[in-house]
């Protein structure tokens, strides 16, 4: 029998490493972490369980590399939206609409990486987070007297509480999809959260 060649291999090697990536994604998503096994991940990438092996080693090792790649993926989008934004009122539509978006077009990816991050923050550098970018952007804020919550940590956690869980009311089916069609509602309950000041 032939050998098949090197780089034959090497694609067919990527493009089963992407399935993988895209199939335990989704059960991340769906089942959760401690739920999914490696059976249940070579099963839906059909290959047989020894064939993950040879890509990574261990459930904990995927879970890393694809939270890494979408979380990371998302911090590097909100300091973008960030750095150009000339005023809070601007970037906090910037971040609804940047989540609203990524609910709407890649739901397991904000499932996995923002419901389910407690799990997975470890693996995560601190300037590639997105809480940390976001509680810079509160800094800011308060720097320049457009919120009135005066503590950046806070303010944080109550933006992301507020446009957080309508998205997973409408993952368990208690609001419509998509998200996006709710985003000047969210928009304005983070802002009254906040205690925007219009100026």
């Amino acid at each position: 029998m032939n050998a098949v060649p090197a780089r034959k291999r090497s694609r067919d090697g990527q493009a089963t490493r992407e399935k993988i990536f895209k199939e335990a994604l989704h059960l991340f998503a769906r089942k959760g972490f401690d739920a999914t096994s490696i059976k249940d991940i070579a099963t839906a990438v059909g290959v047989a369980d020894a064939a993950l092996y040879r890509h990574f080693a261990s459930k904990d090792e995927i879970a890393s590399a694809i939270f890494t790649f979408h979380y990371s993926n998302l911090a590097r989008s909100v300091t973008a939206l960030a750095e150009h934004s000339e005023n809070f009122g601007v970037a906090l539509r910037q971040l609804v609409t940047l989540l609203c978006e990524l609910f709407d077009d890649s739901p397991d990816v904000f499932a996995f990486i923002l419901l389910n991050q407690h799990d997975h923050l470890r693996f995560i550098r601190d300037e590639d987070n997105v809480v940390s970018e976001i509680v810079a952007i509160m800094q800011r804020a308060i720097a320049r007297k457009e919120i009135s919550i005066d503590k950046p940590e806070l303010a944080a956690s109550l933006a992301l509480g507020v446009a957080i869980q309508p998205a997973v009311f409408c993952l368990y089916g208690r609001l419509q999809r998509p998200l996006g069609q709710y985003r000047d509602e969210i928009e304005t309950a983070v802002a009254a959260a906040l205690g925007l000041r219009v100026k």
